[in-house]
């Protein structure tokens, strides 16, 4: 059999503003070195499959530029990981939606002659081992198979909800409705489409085609799936029983949509506990990136008495980085970040080749990318001072953007 792996990564971003202004959301940075594609690449490739398309569109470049320089496959082998912009050989603009995506691919999918067609999405946090979700798919003699997970009602109403018969046969879909419904086993949980697809080839395009004739949104879970459900055989894989080599107990089912500021800063800043949830120093699944030739990072001890100590505790600090003195708590690091004497700066995540001043005082707060922080500036102490100058979320994580 033959598979062959699309990732949507078009996507724009738009409730991570401003940070997503001028990049699109599977690029951004996650837990220091990483970018959010990261872990959909690693997934796939840890699982053995090495046909692979990323489909791009909003602000595709960084995309592009990121796996070119650190997702080289082997061609001798017959394995790429290739990204494809909107090629408008139907229509003249942009995806329209999902299935737009992969309608307007459908000559490259033929050119493979896959027996089965992966159709992930390129912008969550998750380990997967996916080999097992293709094992269920051939067990159950399915069409289409959803990887599902159960999460709480009051998330459910953005996602698209999915009930199952006892034999996990999906029976109906709704996509981010007002009241979901419960799971009979846990009436304070829905079961939730993660966004994550596999069909059969000839299904697949049958569908596709035949959405493409309609006037619809061209969006699996607005205009397919719920369609399907009385025609095809369409199964929900529980991802709560997925499992890789060396995954802990604590992991289990952990799934992250990060899109908003909030969950973005909170998925981030859980990494800093002394056992997240999710463990990415596990080398039997090793989540891979781009590799960039910075030094290690160091730590100057310049004169204890003046406090030009440069330390970090409970933080991810990635290389290239210098802590020049001050004290980093609870914060994530990315490559070449600078930190100079006397400044303080907890529970925040700073980006490439930020600078901080001497004597700042940051705490929950997102600096982008090589952001100067002028001496003796304080972000996230004041938020109705921090609101006329920056972006600040519903629960005060302050955004300074590259702009400002």
């Amino acid at each position: 059999m033959q598979e062959l792996v699309m990732i949507l990564a078009g996507g724009q971003g738009s409730r991570l503003y401003p940070l997503c202004e001028d990049r699109c959301k599977p690029v951004m940075p996650f837990g220091g070195r990483y970018k959010v594609i990261d872990f959909v690449l690693s997934n796939f490739t840890n699982s053995g499959f090495y046909k692979i398309l990323v489909l791009t569109q909003f602000m595709s470049s960084s995309i592009q530029r990121h796996i070119s320089i650190g997702w080289k496959l082997s061609s001798q082998l017959s394995h790429y990981m290739d990204t494809i912009s909107p090629q408008m050989r139907v229509g003249d603009g942009l995806y329209l939606g999902t299935a737009d995506a992969i309608y307007q691919n459908l000559d490259i999918i033929k050119s493979e002659s896959p027996d089965h067609v992966f159709v992930f999405g390129g912008d969550h946090i998750y380990k997967m081992n996916v080999r097992q979700m293709l094992d269920y798919h051939i067990e159950k003699g399915a069409d289409l198979t959803l990887s599902v997970v159960p999460i709480s009602l009051h998330e459910a109403k953005e996602m698209g909800v999915v009930e199952v018969d006892s034999h996990s046969r999906i029976r109906g879909f709704v996509e981010k409705p007002e009241n979901p419904k419960p799971m009979p086993e846990k009436e304070n949980m829905a079961l939730v489409s993660m966004g994550n697809y596999l069909f059969n080839q000839d299904v697949l395009f049958e569908v596709i085609r035949k959405d493409h004739l309609k006037d619809s949104a061209h969006d699996f879970g607005l205009s397919i799936i719920s369609q399907m459900i009385d025609k095809y055989k369409i199964y929900a894989y529980n991802f709560m029983t997925n499992h890789w080599p060396g995954m802990e107990e604590k992991e289990r089912g952990y799934w992250c949509d990060i899109g908003t500021i909030d969950t973005y800063w909170k998925a981030n800043m859980e990494l800093c506990d002394v056992t997240p949830r999710l463990n990415l120093y596990d080398q039997k699944w090793p989540i891979r990136t781009a590799f960039h030739n910075y030094p290690g990072s160091k730590f100057v001890f310049a004169n204890e008495d003046e406090g030009r100590v440069g330390w970090a505790t409970d933080s991810i600090v990635s290389e290239g980085c210098i802590v020049s003195g001050g004290h980093i708590n609870r914060s994530i690091l990315s490559p070449g970040v600078r930190i100079n004497s006397f400044s303080y700066v907890t529970d925040s995540i700073l980006m490439d080749g930020v600078k901080v001043g001497r004597y700042c005082k940051i705490q929950k707060a997102i600096i982008d990318k090589d952001v100067y922080i002028a001496p003796h500036t304080e972000i996230g102490w004041d938020l109705e001072k921090d609101r006329k100058r920056y972006y600040v979320s519903e629960s005060g994580i302050v955004v300074v953007a590259k702009k400002d």
